[in-house]
């Protein structure tokens, strides 16, 4: 059988049909993983969060912090038992890496407070959001779940409205706030916006409506801080009916732990 003859001008032809046709950055030609209309520029992924891991929930709150917000514990003689009430109790869950808390509940003479710690970490799975972004999208759902009332708007001695944080919320605050008991906290401590706390922190105040048994108050402080959301739910039920727990108290003992949760992560 006769064989083809080998044309060399054939083949190098070839070769220059499929190098004019792939490019190279070099000579003008677009890069595989260039933007459409941008040759050469490589698409580029959202920025990662600040956090890559979460601390230990029952070991980053100060025993001196759990003495005040759990009186009960300086009342316990049995050293194991305080040791234990201590230690808390971790929550559950399945990814320690993205989400854990921890839990405490201590009985006293005068209450029993419970106290809860979350911290969750964001992350996107969205080359086109950030872990920041996709915790603020979070957090705004979480904020919005809480119901907060509206701030309200004084008028500066210019004329000008302004918002007041330090004195939300407006008098008519949305059904499901504290301000429908009439036990509730004063003006200035409802549920409102925080401004020295994270990147965004807002604060919720609930009494419960329990009939015949004490009244139960649970002051909420959640905050951001990149991509990580805190929460701390601290609540008292005093032992005797017709006690209401202190608003202000409760409020201020739940910021001060969120402050020093916020000092732990470096933000």
């Amino acid at each position: 059988m006769q064989r083809k003859a080998y044309v060399p001008g054939v083949a190098a032809l070839l070769a220059a049909v499929l190098a004019g046709c792939t490019g190279s950055p070099d000579d003008g030609g677009q890069a595989d993983n260039s933007n459409p209309g941008s040759a050469g520029t490589a698409t580029q992924a959202a920025q990662p969060g600040k956090y890559a891991t979460l601390p230990e929930p029952c070991g980053v709150v100060e025993d001196a912090t759990l003495d005040q917000l759990l009186p009960g514990i300086g009342e316990m003689t049995d050293e194991a038992q305080r040791e234990k009430a201590y230690a808390g109790e971790a929550t559950l869950t399945y990814d320690t890496d993205r989400k854990v808390g921890c839990r405490w509940k201590v009985e006293s003479a005068a209450a029993t407070d419970h106290l809860l710690v979350d911290f969750e970490r964001v992350v996107s799975y969205d080359n086109a959001v950030s872990d920041d972004a996709q915790a603020g999208e979070l957090f705004a759902t979480k904020q919005e779940a809480a119901r907060l009332p509206e701030p309200t708007v004084t008028t500066t001695e210019t004329g000008t409205p302004s918002t007041d944080p330090s004195t939300e919320p407006s008098s008519s605050p949305s059904s499901g706030s504290p301000a429908a008991s009439p036990s509730a906290a004063p003006s200035d401590l409802r549920p409102r916006l925080l401004e020295d706390l994270g990147d965004e922190a807002f604060l919720d105040d609930e009494l419960s409506d329990s009939g015949s048994i004490a009244e139960q108050r649970t002051v909420t402080v959640a905050f951001r801080t990149s991509n990580v959301i805190v929460t701390v739910e601290y609540a008292e039920q005093p032992m005797t009916v017709g006690t209401v727990p202190d608003s202000k108290e409760l409020q201020d003992r739940a910021r001060k732990l969120a402050s020093e949760l916020a000092d732990s992560l470096g933000g």
